[in-house]
């Protein structure tokens, strides 16, 4: 089951600071995050597991970007699911 994760949980498991934390965001090397509420956003945890599992095995910047557009277009696909369901 997908988790939600608040920043402090996200930078914990990465190690980041806050700040190089969105300049990875805005660099594409980590995914955007998940509004789920009018002043709140999140990250899937499983998002966050496979960058975290990537840097480990040695990925460059270039793979790390490859990885964001797969892990975006995948949520792309579940709200595209879900609509789906919804006009059914």
């Amino acid at each position: 089951m997908a988790r939600l994760l608040r920043i402090e949980s996200v930078l914990a498991q990465t190690g980041q600071a806050r700040t190089t934390h969105y300049e990875c965001v805005a660099a594409g090397t980590m995914t955007s995050p998940i509004k789920i509420g009018p002043r709140a956003s999140a990250w899937p945890d499983d998002e966050v597991d496979a960058i975290v599992k990537a840097r480990i095995g040695g990925a460059t910047d270039d793979d790390l970007r490859r990885l964001v557009t797969r892990l975006h277009a995948e949520r792309k696909a579940l709200a595209a699911q879900r609509e789906a369901s919804h006009a059914a």
